[in-house]
């Protein structure tokens, strides 16, 4: 039986394509919380205990039900939340114009590469738009936007991750099948949700995903490597590279469509 072609590498972002959780939501969120006068702070260690909630407002939801429950049960609670996390976007655009935040080792050759030779390059996330363009335009470059034919951010679709919706919207508007592309994750419910829309699924793991279950992604790496700092390959088979390159997930594909 002939194995579909790679066609499309759908990205994830916060995790994926740059470092962003830690040193620039988080704090983003905390700016947030002082502009408007709330007396939450959010640690690196809570923080990333509430990484397991998909979705900025959600995550402040979450939050306030266990941490502030009074505030949480007013009346203006929701309209509290979305004001909230227009301030934490604006925080968090301006860390990302400060050049705080460069994308994760490889992915900027992997990018370049797959332009030059006509692979179509997607994004499937749950942060906003906003914060999308603003680490693609600094990290990337000024038209980087441009190079994605399908960003599906923020609220597009009603269910975050793990729920696969986000992807299922992206395969509809590149019009594939799920079989014809790849997928970047970083989290395990990233993962769930690509693998729930059929998606094969590279994971490179980070400082508050590594201890996730990643059971079904092709490749589990500590990044996707560069020729002077290899990448470290937690499960799968880099066969002698030191870097993620097309090659290499052209075989990682083949051989998972070919299980399945």
């Amino acid at each position: 039986m002939l194995c579909a072609m790679l066609q499309a590498l759908i990205f994830d972002v916060d995790g994926t394509l740059a470092d962003t959780e830690r040193d620039g939501h988080r704090l983003a969120f905390n700016a947030a919380f002082r502009e408007a006068g709330l007396p939450w702070h959010w640690d690196v260690r809570l923080y990333g205990e509430l990484l397991a909630v998909t979705g900025g407002k959600e995550r402040m939801v979450h939050y306030a039900l266990r941490h502030a429950p009074d505030l949480a049960a007013k009346p203006g609670f929701d309209n509290l939340v979305r004001k909230l996390h227009v301030l934490k976007t604006e925080h968090y655009v301006q860390l990302v114009h400060a050049g705080g935040i460069p994308l994760r080792p490889g992915v900027g050759p992997l990018l370049r590469q797959a332009r030059a030779v006509g692979l179509r390059l997607a994004i499937a996330t749950t942060t906003s738009p906003e914060n999308v363009s603003a680490l693609l335009r600094a990290s990337l470059a000024p038209d980087a936007e441009s190079w994605f034919e399908v960003i599906g951010a923020g609220d597009v679709v009603p269910r975050k991750k793990p729920a696969p919706d986000i992807y299922l919207w992206v395969l509809e508007r590149l019009g594939l099948a799920a079989d014809a592309c790849l997928v970047f994750e970083d989290s395990g419910n990233g993962l769930k949700a690509a693998l729930g829309a059929g998606l094969v699924t590279v994971v490179t793991d980070g400082e508050y995903t590594r201890d996730h279950d990643f059971c079904g992604a092709c490749a589990v790496l500590s990044d996707l490597g560069l020729p002077e700092r290899p990448a470290l390959a937690r499960r799968g088979d880099m066969q002698g590279k030191a870097c993620v390159d097309l090659d290499l997930l052209r075989s990682w594909h083949r051989h998972a469509i070919s299980r399945n």
